[in-house]
């Protein structure tokens, strides 16, 4: 792959999401302050799944981890799990995860002169022009990026 500099952003570790029942956990409908502080209601109005917030199409849904840097100045990094959903279309300037010649990754579409693009997100990587001879797939669109404080 091209890039310039440190190693490229690649995914590994792919789960699918499975048909189990997701664990609903408390959900405090009251907002949380980031400026002076309020006093909170403290009673749950409701349960939350997970699942139901975050997963549009269950059985077109996978999750992968990330290793690498070419995707860090939009704070996608080692370690986080991306949440990819296979039923979307990839559009310009989606996040996507795609195969190029057998291998994954993760980069942003970029459409420029009626050319594709791989972009990545950290200026020491130079963005992937896609050709006919290469091969090339979209393997999902990225929804969701959870990472660990």
């Amino acid at each position: 792959m091209a890039q310039k500099g440190n190693k490229n952003i690649v995914v590994s570790d792919i789960k699918p999401i499975g048909s189990k029942k997701g664990v609903q956990l408390p959900f405090f409908t009251a907002r949380v302050q980031a400026g002076f502080p309020s006093p909170g209601d403290d009673y749950i109005e409701k349960n939350l799944d997970l699942n139901e917030l975050l997963i549009k199409n269950p059985s077109a849904t996978f999750f992968v981890k990330v290793e690498g840097d070419s995707m860090s100045d939009i704070r996608i990094q080692t370690g986080d799990t991306l949440i990819v959903d296979r039923a979307l279309e990839a559009k310009d300037k989606n996040i996507v995860i795609a195969t190029i010649n057998g291998e994954l990754t993760v980069k942003r579409v970029w459409i420029a002169n009626n050319k594709v693009f791989l972009k990545p997100e950290n200026d020491k990587f130079s963005p992937i022009e896609i050709t006919e001879e290469m091969d090339f797939d979209i393997w999902g669109v990225v929804t969701y990026v959870i990472h660990k404080l």
